[in-house]
C-alpha cells in the first residue's frame, strides 16, 4: 500500500521532537498543543492506517501529557491519574483474593494434618467386625465423643453466661408491699395493698431463724457458687420422669425466680435461672441474697416474706421468733398448701415431720446444740387464721381516715404511700368502735322495720374523740364498698341547737354590747335573758330585718316560752331565742372565732347572719365531738388525729405531733361544761344519778327537722351522733327526718350515744 505524503512533509509529533543538547526535548506550549491538527480539520485518515477516533485519542493523550509536564523541568510531562475502579469490581476482587487465600490455607492444613485426620477418622460402622459388634464404638470413638461434647458444652455455657444480663427492674409483685394498720393497743386492724409483704433487714431476723431456713433449703448457701450441679441433675431427672421441673434449686436460684423470672416450669426457664444465679452470686453478697430471698418468698395465707409469715402464723414480728417457730416457717417454703397444719390432718402430719427434720439438720450442721434441740419437742401451735385480714365494711372507713392523716402528718406523697411497706399505728379503740357500730346497726335495723320507705336514705354519723385529740371511734356508714361516703366526716347537715355551747362560750369570753356606743359588759351563768318564743332579734342599732323586710325572730322547740331565764339554765333547756339574741349581743364575728378556736372548721361555719347562732353551721360528727372536748379539757384544744406512729419496714417515720393550744379561758370552759352537765341531768335524771356526775351532754334539733344530734362527754371522751336523711343519688340537700330522729323524750341520737358509751360513768 502506498502512503501519500502531504505537502510540507509528515507533521512532527511531540514524541518525535528532536532532543536539544543539555535540555531534552523542546517543550510545546499548551496553546500550540491545543490547536487542532490538520488531520482533525480535514478529517482525513491517519497515515498509519488507524481510525480517526484512534488518531484523535492519541492526540488528546499527547495534549494531556503536555499539560502534565512539571514547570521548570525540561523533558518532563504531566501524568494523567488512573481512572478509579468501580466499587463492585473492588469487592469482587477482594472476595476472590480472600477465597484464594482461604483455599490455600486449607490446602496447607490438609497437607499437614491430612494423614493424621485419616488415621483418627472414625470408621462407623466399624470395619472388620461382624454382626452387632460393628455397631459398638471403640474406646477412641467414645473418648472423642465425650471430649467433643464436653468442649461444646463448655463453649455453650461460656457464651450463655456472657450474654445473660441481670435485669435492672424486679418483678412488680416482688417489690410491691402492703400497708398494715393497727389498733391503739398494737394489734392488727387491717391491711391494704395487692400483696401481704413487709421488707425486713437481715439483722432483724434472728440467726436461729435464718439457719432454720438454710438447713431446710440450702445448707451450703455460703459456699456454693449460686447453683448446685447435683441439684440441677436431680431436677432434670425428675423432669424427665414427671414432666415438670422441680427441686434442685439453691436459695440464689429461688431468689432469681422470685424477683426476675416467671413461675413456669420449663427447661429454658431453669437454664436462664441457673445462668442468672451464677452471675448474681458474683454481683451481690450472700447476705444481700439471703435477705432478698426471705423478703420475697411465698409462705401461704396470702403472705410474701418472713415478716408477714410470722404475723400470719404466730401473730408477732419475725424478731420475736425462736428456732422452733423458724423451723416451721422454713417448712412452708416447700409448699404452704401442703404444710399449713390448719388445713388438714395430713398437712399437720407432714408439717410436724419436716419440722423435726429441719431441727435435726440444724444440729447436724452445728447451728443448734443438742441441748437446745431437746427443748423443742412440742410442735409450735399456729394461729387458726391470718389476723392481717383484708379491709371491709366499717374498717374501710377507719383505713381511709387513717391514711389521710398518715400522709398529712408524715408528709408522705400519694406515690410513695402507694408503694406500700408502711405500718400505721392508729388511735382507734377496737372496743369503742365495736360498741358504736353495734349501736348504730341496731338503730338502722329498727328504722328499716318501723319506716322502711324513709329509712332508705337515712344516715348515721358518729365519732368519739378524747380530750387530747385522739379519735377513738367513728361510724362511717353501713359498708364503704357500697357507699364510699364517710358519714362521720361529712359536713352536710346543720348543727342546730347543738351549736349553743359555742355561743355561750363566746359571750362568757368576750362579754356583750347592747348599744352602739355602749361598752362591753361581762356576762355569767346567772345573767338573765328573755326566753320567750318568737321574740324579735335586736342589734345595737335596733331590730334586725331580713331581706324580705320582716323582723327576724327565733323559735323554741315546741313553741315553748321560758320568760326571764339565766344563761346557764337556758343552755341546759336548749332555749333557742335566748341564744340567738345572746349571739347578736356578743357579735357574730366573736361567735365564729370562738367556734373555730374550739375546733370547728371555718369552711363549715357559713355566713355571719343571725342563723349562725341557731346552728346553721354544718360541722361533721368528728368536729362536733372535738369541739365539745375543748370544754372538758379546761379550754385547751387539740386538733383531732388518728395516728400514733408510722413506720416503714420497721423504721419510724417522723410525724407532726399535735400540739394543744389555748382556745378559751379555763373558767369559761368550766362554766360551759357545768351547764352541759346540768343539761344531761335535766334530760336524763335517772341515768345521770347512776353515772355519778361525770357525764355532760346536749341534744340538738334543727328547723325543718332535717337533723337530730346528741353530743356529750363521758370520762374525758366526747362523742357526737347525728341522724339525717339525704338521697345521695340526687343531691346533698338534707331531707326531713320523718320521725327517724325520735322525740325529745326518746331521741334516736341519744339512744345510740348511750349504747356506745355503756356503761356510763
Amino acid at each position: 500500500m502506498q502512503l501519500r505524503v502531504p505537502e510540507g512533509g509528515i507533521p512532527t509529533t511531540r514524541s518525535e521532537e528532536p532532543w536539544i543538547p543539555g535540555g531534552g526535548r523542546r517543550e510545546i506550549s499548551d496553546d500550540i498543543a491545543d490547536i487542532p491538527s490538520e488531520l482533525e480539520e480535514t478529517g482525513r485518515t491517519a497515515p498509519t492506517g488507524d481510525s480517526p477516533a484512534a488518531v484523535s485519542g492519541s492526540r488528546a493523550s499527547r495534549r494531556a501529557d503536555a499539560k502534565a509536564a512539571v514547570p521548570g523541568r525540561p523533558g518532563t510531562r504531566r501524568r494523567r491519574k488512573a481512572p478509579k475502579t468501580a466499587p463492585a469490581a473492588r469487592l469482587t476482587a477482594a472476595v476472590t483474593a480472600a477465597t484464594a487465600a482461604a483455599t490455600a490455607a486449607t490446602a496447607a492444613v490438609v497437607a499437614v494434618l491430612g494423614p493424621w485426620l485419616r488415621r483418627v477418622r472414625p470408621h462407623y460402622p466399624r470395619p472388620g467386625r461382624t454382626d452387632w459388634k460393628r455397631w459398638v464404638p471403640s474406646w477412641r470413638q467414645t473418648g472423642g465423643a465425650v471430649l467433643a461434647s464436653f468442649g461444646l458444652s463448655a463453649l455453650t455455657l461460656t457464651v450463655a453466661y456472657a450474654v445473660t444480663d441481670i435485669p435492672d427492674n424486679l418483678n412488680s409483685y416482688a417489690t410491691q408491699q402492703d400497708t398494715v394498720y393497727f389498733w391503739a393497743d398494737g394489734t392488727p386492724m387491717a391491711r391494704a395493698g395487692w400483696v401481704q409483704r413487709q421488707e425486713m433487714e437481715l439483722d432483724d431476723v434472728p440467726e436461729d431463724v435464718r439457719w432454720a431456713v438454710l438447713a431446710a433449703e440450702n445448707e451450703s448457701f455460703f459456699s456454693d457458687p449460686g447453683i448446685s450441679a447435683k441439684g440441677l441433675t436431680r431436677a432434670i431427672l425428675r423432669t424427665v420422669g414427671q414432666g415438670s421441673t422441680q427441686g434442685g434449686s439453691t436459695i440464689t436460684q429461688q431468689y432469681v425466680k422470685n424477683v426476675y423470672l416467671s413461675q413456669e416450669q420449663t427447661y429454658s426457664r431453669k437454664f436462664t435461672e441457673a445462668m442468672m444465679a451464677l452471675k448474681l452470686d458474683n454481683k451481690m453478697s450472700k447476705d444481700e441474697i439471703l435477705e432478698g430471698y426471705l423478703n420475697t418468698s411465698w409462705f401461704g395465707r396470702g403472705t410474701y416474706g418472713i415478716q408477714r409469715a410470722a404475723q400470719a402464723y404466730y401473730g408477732k414480728d419475725v424478731s420475736e421468733l425462736n428456732a422452733s417457730e423458724g423451723a416451721f416457717l422454713a417448712t412452708l417454703l416447700k409448699g404452704a398448701g401442703l404444710y399449713d397444719p390448719t388445713l388438714s390432718a395430713a398437712n399437720r402430719t407432714r408439717a410436724e415431720e419436716r419440722w423435726r427434720w429441719t431441727l435435726d439438720r440444724m444440729v447436724k450442721i452445728g447451728k443448734l446444740s443438742p441441748k437446745e434441740r431437746a427443748g423443742y419437742r412440742t410442735f409450735p401451735k399456729t394461729l387458726e387464721s391470718n389476723p392481717l385480714y383484708n379491709t371491709g365494711e366499717q374498717s374501710d372507713y377507719l383505713v381511709e381516715l387513717a391514711t389521710q392523716h398518715a400522709k398529712k402528718t408524715a408528709h408522705i406523697s400519694d406515690k410513695d404511700f402507694d408503694r406500700g411497706g408502711y405500718q400505721v399505728y392508729t388511735t382507734f379503740d377496737k372496743k369503742r368502735v365495736d360498741q358504736l357500730t353495734k349501736a348504730v346497726s341496731a338503730a338502722r335495723d329498727k328504722a328499716r322495720k318501723d319506716n322502711p320507705e324513709a329509712a332508705k336514705h337515712v344516715h348515721y354519723g358518729a365519732a368519739s374523740v378524747a380530750v387530747d385529740g385522739r379519735i377513738l371511734a367513728i361510724h362511717g356508714g353501713p359498708d364503704h364498698r357500697k357507699q364510699g361516703y364517710n358519714e362521720s366526716n361529712a359536713t352536710t347537715v346543720p348543727a342546730g341547737s347543738a351549736f349553743q355551747p359555742f355561743v355561750y362560750a363566746a359571750a362568757l369570753e368576750h362579754g356583750v354590747r347592747k348599744s352602739r356606743d355602749g361598752a362591753r359588759e361581762p356576762v355569767t351563768g346567772e345573767t338573765v335573758y328573755v326566753g320567750d318564743d318568737k321574740v324579735p332579734v335586736t342589734t345595737p342599732e335596733g331590730p334586725y330585718w331580713d331581706r324580705s323586710g320582716r323582723k327576724v325572730a327565733a323559735k323554741n322547740d315546741g313553741g315553748r316560752s321560758y320568760g326571764q331565764i339565766s344563761l346557764h339554765r337556758a343552755l341546759a333547756s336548749s332555749v333557742n331565742t335566748t341564744f340567738m339574741q345572746l349571739g347578736m349581743d356578743t357579735g357574730l364575728d366573736k361567735v365564729r372565732a370562738t367556734a373555730q378556736a374550739a375546733g370547728l372548721l371555718p369552711s363549715s361555719l357559713g355566713a355571719q347572719v343571725p342563723a349562725l347562732t341557731t346552728g346553721s353551721s354544718t360541722p361533721s360528727a368528728i368536729r362536733m365531738a372535738s369541739g365539745y372536748t375543748t370544754f372538758a379539757a379546761g379550754g385547751r384544744h387539740t386538733e383531732p388525729y388518728t395516728i400514733l406512729k408510722v413506720t416503714r419496714n420497721g423504721h419510724e417515720v417522723a410525724t407532726d405531733a399535735p400540739v394543744p393550744r389555748r382556745a378559751m379561758d379555763a373558767d369559761t370552759a368550766a362554766e360551759v361544761q357545768s351547764a352541759l352537765t346540768d343539761a344531761f341531768r335535766t334530760a336524763y335524771p335517772e341515768t345521770a344519778a347512776k353515772a355519778g356526775g361525770e357525764v355532760a351532754g346536749k341534744r340538738g334539733t334543727t328547723e325543718g327537722d332535717t337533723a337530730a344530734w346528741y353530743a356529750g362527754t363521758e370520762k374525758k371522751v366526747s362523742t357526737a351522733v347525728v341522724v339525717y336523711r339525704i338521697d345521695l343519688a340526687k343531691s346533698l340537700e338534707p331531707l326531713p327526718l320523718k320521725g327517724l330522729g325520735g322525740t325529745i323524750a326518746d331521741s334516736v341520737p341519744y339512744g345510740i350515744w348511750s349504747e356506745a358509751l355503756r356503761p356510763l360513768g
